[in-house]
């Protein structure tokens, strides 16, 4: 089980963030990674308020070089990895769906199968409290999938 477990998680360090819903890492190997954040999805329309919203909230929260835990839930056949990115035993994904600069993917919760009442929590309480997304009346996100 603990093979496993390691399998599963990547120890890294922030080289840059890409939007709202990438980043890049180095890995221990020194390879560099690109990972999408799951189980949220953040609005990727360029120039859009809450797309820069999104990315500057995750660029506050991983500037370069910030150590991270990330907890692969998914390879792509692109050789990108989705997975949770954890600061300081935090969900940098859970994070972003708490300040409304993000929404839960309800397709692939089940990959956050640890956290999923925390995302659905959260995005709730981010809605009751109209903060980031869902200061709209009614929010209307083109999200792009994986």
């Amino acid at each position: 089980m603990t093979e496993l477990l390691e399998l599963m998680l990547v120890l890294a360090t922030v080289v840059s963030v890409a939007n709202g819903n990438t980043i890049l890492v180095k890995d221990n190997a020194g390879k560099t990674i690109p990972v999408r954040l799951a189980c949220i999805n953040a609005p990727k329309i360029p120039g859009q308020a809450f797309t820069l919203g999104a990315t500057q909230r995750l660029k506050q929260l991983l500037p370069p070089k910030t150590p991270v835990v990330i907890r692969s839930t998914e390879q792509l056949e692109n050789g990108r990895t989705v997975g949770e990115v954890f600061v300081d035993n935090r969900s940098v994904n859970l994070l972003l769906v708490e300040s409304g600069n993000a929404v839960v993917d309800r397709e692939s919760l089940q990959n956050c199968y640890e956290t999923k009442t925390q995302f659905l929590i959260a995005e709730g309480n981010a809605k009751n409290k109209h903060l980031g997304l869902w200061q709209q009346s009614k929010v209307q996100l083109k999200l792009n999938a994986k």
